[in-house]
């Protein structure tokens, strides 16, 4: 383990994300949760939002933030996750 994580995220947010899921049908959402190398004013290094596909990127939309926190413990090392390949079962 790299990195222990604390994120807030209020409750009107839960109810929006959670209106937002049922109106699409969807069974889930992806978020991206952000680690900055700086503390903002707050104390909060880490920031997190609802995940954007490439095209979402590159056309500049706008992230729609559903919460702050702060990294509390790391060992100073974080690595890029690799897919491994599964045998055909």
């Amino acid at each position: 383990m790299a990195a222990l994580l604390d994120v807030y995220i209020k409750e009107d947010v839960l109810e929006v994300l959670l209106k937002t899921l049922k109106a699409k049908k969807e069974k889930g959402i992806a978020l991206t949760v952000s680690i900055n190398d700086e503390t903002n004013d707050y104390g909060q290094n880490v920031s997190s939002y609802v995940s954007q596909s490439k095209e979402d990127r590159d056309n500049k939309k706008q992230k729609y933030y559903i919460g702050n926190g702060k990294v509390y413990w790391s060992d100073g090392k974080i690595t890029v996750a690799e897919r491994k390949s599964v045998p055909n079962q």
